[in-house]
């Protein structure tokens, strides 16, 4: 009973540990980040092969100790190709994120809208830079929260205060972002994509109490995924991405194979299988399909972490990208050549 008890005491002190820090900050966090590139450098919006996508993204994470955390989001964006020119374009999107995490339904709501600018500088180069500029709305509830005030050295007291005087439980931002990205192309399926991403950049007030300067730290991405032809039924695809912000750093990287079931015009159909490792301490397999324009992307985080541990069980969190892209058949006069595949 005492060793079930001190293990339990021990979680809800992870738990306000973490509510703690993630006051400061509470960005989105997938590791499928490829498959949510809005989320980390606005500058992937429109690189893509297509002229309109459709993203779905949900990631349920530590379902079984007091800090759940919840992430979904939903974005759209598409290329608006000029009339007298066929060495650049452009780009223009949007995107809805709901966030939640803990006993303290830490929430983060936001809207996003990207805009980029693609030169097309060769047949196998391009240059893309992108803007992010959003509305954003953070908030918690103290409903489900006990405090260390609330024990009194013998026996917990949930009608005690908390002793805490917040000066409100909502807060309200703006979000800005930019981005670079450069890719290389030598075929279809053989390409490299490196890109530079910050967001926060004004550094926007996140705290709960007035007289106190909680900024919003800058976050830094740095990302790298290319794709290299194998053999005609099968690539290889490597990623990777290292995140700063402030004190915090984190690297993920790993790689999938994708398998060509087939590639009959109309019924192409691939399976892709990876695996990811994130600094941190998680692992996370991951199986994708793609049938045509739709793809559907799912993985599961295998916590390897002291704190995992203390349940005995090596669990985590699943995670689903669902992508559809829609590719608009142009009249012949205006047409236009474009290399993003």
């Amino acid at each position: 009973m005492s060793y079930f008890y001190s293990r339990k005491n021990w979680l809800a002190a992870v738990g306000v540990v973490l509510f703690s820090t993630l006051t400061f900050g509470q960005d989105l966090h997938y590791s499928q980040f490829y498959n949510a590139p809005h989320t980390y450098n606005p500058a992937h919006v429109g690189v893509y092969k297509g002229d309109k996508r459709i993203q779905f993204d949900l990631r349920d994470q530590w379902r079984w100790v007091p800090v759940p955390w919840f992430t979904m989001g939903l974005a759209y964006d598409q290329k608006i190709y000029p009339k007298k020119s066929e060495n650049h374009f452009w780009s223009v999107g949007g995107n809805l994120a709901y966030d939640r995490q803990g006993d303290s339904k830490l929430t983060l709501s936001s809207i996003n809208f990207n805009g980029t600018y693609s030169r097309i500088l060769n047949k196998n180069n391009i240059l893309t830079a992108g803007l992010v500029l959003g509305f954003s709305t953070r908030g918690f509830s103290e409903d489900n929260l006990t405090w260390d005030k609330q024990w009194d050295g013998n026996t917990f007291n949930a009608g005690a205060g908390s002793g805490e005087n917040f000066d409100g439980q909502q807060i309200y931002f703006l979000e800005t972002g930019l981005g670079v990205n450069y890719r290389y192309q030598r075929t279809s399926r053989t390409k490299v994509d490196v890109g530079v991403g910050a967001l926060h950049l004004i550094e926007p007030s996140a705290g709960f109490y007035n007289n106190e300067d909680q900024k919003l730290p800058m976050h830094i991405d740095f990302s790298l995924i290319g794709s290299i032809y194998l053999i005609p039924e099968l690539d290889l695809q490597v990623h990777g991405l290292h995140q700063i912000q402030n004190e915090y750093r984190e690297t993920i990287f790993g790689g999938l194979l994708k398998f060509y079931l087939s590639q009959k015009r109309g019924s192409e159909t691939q399976i892709h299988a990876g695996l990811n490792y994130r600094t941190t301490g998680s692992l996370s397999p991951t199986l994708a399909l793609q049938y045509r324009q739709l793809y559907v992307g799912a993985s599961y985080d295998s916590d390897q972490t002291d704190f995992n541990s203390i349940l005995e069980d090596n669990k985590g969190g699943p995670e689903f990208h669902v992508r559809y892209i829609i590719t608009d058949v142009k009249p012949l006069k205006e047409f236009k050549v474009c290399p993003i595949y």
